[in-house]
């Protein structure tokens, strides 16, 4: 059998295939669960036009092949059609074959009368049967068996017909994982503009052309980008590739020294990166978005185009994605998207008056109403702001809780300003902010967007700006807000654009103004040496400079400079500013951030006292300065990536350092001592610093917590600097063992990293261990200091090439990692309570016995080892990843159990995800789980994967309204790759069995609150650590906001230790070039 893999490569036209009979459901029933479908963006075949005969049509066939779920709408006439009988048959092949979705809905007929063509349905199949050959009878009797044991929605189990219509549409949504999102809930008009939008894009099959490619048009502000990000979330879902392109204004702006061409092809690489997930795409030439698309189904919004070249480089011609594809375009102007062909274009017009009302009373009132004595002022200001939304989201905002007075007062300032341009409707908002607040606004607007709070906090600490006081007045008056994750984020970019714009217009030389921005006016100040004292701020995007070179006095004239940011944002940017060796001044920076510098070392007269981030990623110094320097204000170091540093200033005045972070500073040979004084140091990473031997000894540093120093090659002194760590990654490098004086010492120590081919045994650990980590290490069977940790609730030994016994475990243990552990022959453990997961992948030579100890393991969630075959203690077996199992009636209750196990083949793919459902005797899906499992290395061979489970799980107030008298009970397993299950086998344990079994009473006490989906498996995944050797810089200057210190609520300790077990095992077989 394929798997899914290779049906997402597939062209598919449609998003739903429905199989139905008409005269039984095509005005009612369907017509109303089309809409439904319609409303959420969800494409549906349609056959009106296709003529019906004895036989099926080959359009049909190819319409089945492309959609992506097919729906089959069993009613009590479905039978009496050959037709119907045909398509049904095409769709399991198409399911078996392609691992296409398939839905069932059962309408006003028993799933049983299917499943066993009996009643009146088996009535009129026998009737269609007449004059067919056995084997076409044959072909439908199993095709509808088949069906009937698919999940899926039964009427008369539904009291209300609507509701189960948008049961079925939300189902079939998260089947494609379209997740409907709350983020536009509420939003005036948006309802309307989607559906004329999707009416645009998908007009029907009355309309021979398709629309591929459609523009959206409208003024500044009107809500062009609001617009497509819902159309975007409620379509992406329907899509396997897809991207959002935002403002892309001014992406292909000519700048002095940059080719052309180099800077579409940086576009181009940009698009394709984004929207196949690819960090290191290359192009070399303009065709390469029509070589990787051409064949593949896409949706892409192409936002905020000021310029036709942008579409020539990312969307020239429809033939360059394809078909099915999507292609959204939003901008200010028209004239752009008919030069381009672009036919079909929505115009988002202004709001109603009722609809202007209600956005500005619900940014000022928070209600859609108008509160009473209001009534004329609220028209006045809405007819002021021409009913643009974002000028009326930003007025009602500064409104909000003024009196009427404030109202009158706020009206007679603005009536002779505002002429409806956009900038003078931004402007209410930001002319009635103080002086304060307004100077934080264009700090906020030209150099801290997107940044974190407590950064942006101690950046401007010396400014006399009050920030923590600020954002709140920004927040309320709807000018910035504050995301989940704590960053300071602008309402809307129009707005960081007026900050820009005031700035901009401060003088008309560059040099004299606050920020600098713009990379060819930096050019101009830099090269001409014009800056003056007026600049703060500069932020220089050397994406697309090419070589940049200035003289050696080109800050002497910016003594107030505070922030300096040179950066390249743009994949694959070669941009350069070169400066010459005898350039000696830089201001007193608090910001210096200047990835790829240039120099051996920074320039002799720079003064570094106010710094508080000093981020120099990618450089080519030797050394940052000489002797010791003032540091007080100084939080965070970063100087990773930078191979040629071989040495480390003197710190000791670095007394509020946080965060030291030297990843792949590979010409680094020592820690130096001076960091004995950086007491507030709590996070201290050196991943990858191949050349390190000396760290300091006797200090005892009282803050810090989180030491990385995994794939220090050359290093063997353990890194005894401070018992206050809680994380310590010291894998792949020649420590052999922990000092006994830190097992004594360090009582705080919860999550250690060990594992090496240095490390062939371990003597001494602290008893406060929680997780533990001796992947790729040469010992030959689980250390006695291991076995007596008291609370070690994660051990994993990967790789771990010598080890032949496992001869005990800690009680505590939950979870077990041996994957890879070739030798492995014995293991002997037996727990009362139960393991969460115990893994043995690739363990071959496990021994019969071993094998019988650890399938005879309670567990919560798994169990995974090699084998063959189910074992005889599964008394119900059958191929494939179903089986029927016939039961004694009356036997069951809510504590009755299921161990399952099923075996599956060798995979290729790092994560699954593992589900079982049994079905009721109404035909209703039940899990019974739902778990994540993961691997760098998969299996390579045969391997059974064993888990427990409850047989009415979650469901005890509810189980004994189930018919128990049932003879049957089908159980299905899904996993993500389902080709890859070959056989399936179950053990129920009665009531009696239970009431025997201790370990299966722990069990029934675990709360489903540890049980985990795979959703929540990636999501965590995706905020683990990032790979320190795949990532080159980002453009988030923040200090101690690392994403691999980010603490799961949701996984335990064992499993984010595994998650970044994973990224270490893919780093050994990679190669760790830097880009240059």
């Amino acid at each position: 059998m394929a798997s899914s893999s290779s049906f997402t490569t597939r062209i598919r036209r449609y998003q739903v295939f429905p199989s139905f009979h008409g005269p039984d459901v095509r005005k009612g029933f369907l017509s109303h669960l089309q809409n439904h479908f319609a409303s959420k963006g969800i494409t549906t075949f349609k056959d009106q036009e296709i003529e019906r005969g004895q036989t099926i049509r080959p359009e049909l066939v190819l319409a089945i092949r492309q959609s992506r779920v097919s729906i089959v709408l069993l009613s009590e006439k479905y039978a009496s059609s050959s037709w119907c009988l045909d398509e049904l048959v095409e769709i399991l092949k198409c399911k078996e074959a392609f691992g296409q979705n398939v839905m069932t809905i059962f309408y006003q007929v028993d799933p049983s009368d299917v499943r066993k063509q009996r009643g009146d349905f088996g009535s009129a199949f026998e009737k269609t049967c007449q004059g067919k050959t056995e084997e076409v009878k044959q072909s439908w009797s199993k095709a509808l068996t088949d069906v009937a044991n698919i999940e899926g929605e039964h009427s008369l189990n539904w009291a209300n017909e609507a509701e189960m219509i948008r049961k079925i549409a939300s189902d079939v949504s998260n089947k494609m994982n379209i997740t409907p999102s709350r983020d536009f809930d509420g939003m005036v008009g948006l309802e309307a503009h989607l559906k004329k939008l999707n009416s645009l894009l998908w007009p029907g099959c009355y309309d021979p052309k398709p629309k591929n490619i459609i523009g959206i048009w409208g003024p500044a502000g009107i809500g062009k980008t609001t617009i497509a990000r819902a159309l975007y979330n409620q379509l992406s879902g329907g899509f396997q590739l897809k991207c959002f392109m935002g403002n892309l204004k001014g992406s292909l702006k000519s700048i002095v020294g940059v080719d052309g061409l180099e800077s579409k092809k940086s576009l181009q690489q940009l698009l394709l990166s984004k929207i196949l997930n690819q960090m290191d795409i290359k192009t070399d030439h303009l065709g390469a978005i029509r070589d990787r698309l051409q064949d593949q189904r896409v949706l892409i919004i192409l936002d905020d185009v000021d310029d036709l070249e942008q579409l020539e480089v990312l969307a020239d011609k429809p033939s360059w994605f394809g078909s099915g594809s999507r292609i959204i375009v939003t901008t200010e102007d028209k004239k752009i998207l008919k030069a381009h062909g672009i036919q079909d274009i929505y115009h988002v017009d202004y709001p109603s008056v009722k609809e202007a009302v209600e956005i500005l009373c619900l940014s000022a009132f928070k209600q859609t109403s108008i509160p009473r004595g209001f009534e004329e002022l609220v028209y006045k200001v809405a007819n002021l702001c021409d009913y643009l939304p974002l000028g009326l989201c930003v007025v009602g905002s500064s409104l909000r809780g003024e009196s009427k007075h404030e109202w009158e007062l706020q009206l007679s300032r603005t009536e002779t300003s505002l002429d409806g341009k956009i900038e003078d409707v931004l402007k209410v908002g930001y002319n009635r902010l103080s002086k304060k607040d307004q100077s934080l606004f264009l700090h906020i607007a030209c150099f801290f967007n997107n940044e974190v709070v407590g950064y942006v906090i101690s950046m401007l600490s010396d400014r006399n700006l009050d920030v923590g006081n600020g954002l709140k007045t920004l927040e309320d008056k709807s000018l910035v807000h504050i995301s989940t994750n704590g960053r300071i984020v602008m309402h809307h970019h129009l707005l960081q654009q007026l900050g820009r714009q005031i700035v901009l217009e401060q003088f008309d030389e560059a040099g004299k103004r606050q920020f600098l921005i713009e990379a060819e006016e930096i050019h101009d100040v830099l090269t001409t040496e014009t800056g003056t004292g007026s600049v703060i701020g500069i932020s220089y995007d050397t994406s697309n400079i090419g070589e940049v070179s200035v003289s050696k006095g080109p800050f002497e004239g910016m003594r107030n400079l505070r922030f300096l940011r040179i950066y390249r944002s743009l994949f694959g940017g070669k941009g350069t500013l070169q400066i010459p060796q005898d350039m000696e001044y830089l201001p007193r920076l608090r910001l210096l951030h200047w990835d790829h510098y240039p120099r051996k070392n920074l320039p002799p007269r720079f003064q570094p006292e106010r710094l508080v981030q000093l981020h120099m990623e990618h450089s080519y110094f030797e050394k940052l300065w000489g002797g010791i320097q003032p540091l007080p204000n100084l939080k965070s170091i970063n100087l990773s990536f930078s191979s040629r540093l071989k040495e480390i200033p003197n710190l000791s005045n670095a007394t509020n350092l946080e965060t030291l972070k030297l990843t792949k500073c590979a010409s680094l040979v020592e820690l130096p001592s001076s960091i004995s004084s950086l007491h507030k140091l709590s996070k201290l990473n050196m991943r990858g610093c191949s050349k390190l031997r000396v760290i300091p000894t006797n200090i005892n540093l009282a803050s810090l917590e989180k030491v990385d120093m995994s794939y220090c090659s050359k290093l063997s002194r353990f890194p005894d600097i401070s018992s206050n760590i809680k994380t310590l990654r010291v894998g792949k490098t020649k420590i052999k063992d922990v000092p006994p004086s830190v097992a004594g010492c360090w009582s705080r120590l919860e999550c250690l990293k060990i594992g090496s081919s240095s490390l062939k045994r371990l003597t001494h650990a602290p008893l406060s261990i929680t997780s533990l980590d001796l992947s790729n290490s040469d010992i030959k069977m689980i250390p006695d200091c291991v076995i007596n940790l008291p609370h070690l609730i994660g051990l994993i030994v990967v790789n771990c090439k010598k080890l032949v016994t496992i001869q005990a475990l800690p009680p505590s243990l939950e979870t077990l990692n041996a994957n890879d552990c070739v030798s492995l022959k014995r293991v002997c453990f037996s727990f009362h309570n139960p393991f969460m997961i115990l893994t043995f992948y690739n363990c071959l030579k496990l021994d019969e016995e071993s094998r019988r100890v650890i399938m005879q393991q309670s567990v919560y969630e798994y169990i995974c080892l090699p084998g063959k075959e189910i074992p005889a203690e599964f008394c119900h077996k059958a191929a494939g990843r179903s089986i029927t199992v016939p039961v004694a009636p009356g036997t069951f209750s809510a504590s009755s159990r299921l161990k399952a196990c099923f075996r599956i083949l060798p995979v290729g793919h790092r994560y699954h995800s593992i589900s079982c459902t049994r079905m009721s005797k109404r035909g209703v899906a039940i899990k019974i789980c739902d778990l994540a499992w993961s691997s760098a290395c998969p299996p390579r061979s045969e391997h059974l994967f064993i888990f427990h489970g409850k047989l009415y799980h979650g469901q005890r107030n509810r189980w004994h309204q189930e018919d128990v008298t049932i003879s049957e009970i089908l159980f299905k397993f899904n996993c993500s790759f389902d080709g890859n299950i070959i056989e399936c086998g179950v053990q129920i344990k009665t009531e009696e069995a239970e009431d025997s079994s201790s370990s299966s009473s722990e069990a029934d006490n675990f709360e489903t609150e540890s049980s985990r989906s795979e959703s929540d498996f990636e999501t965590e995944s995706s905020s683990s650590e990032v790979d320190y050797y795949d990532t080159e810089g980002n453009n988030h200057h923040t200090y101690g906001d690392e994403d691999y210190e980010a603490e799961s609520s949701k996984l335990s300790d064992m499993l984010k230790f595994s998650i970044e077990l994973l990224r270490d095992q893919e780093l050994i077989q990679k190669d760790y070039r830097l880009k240059q």
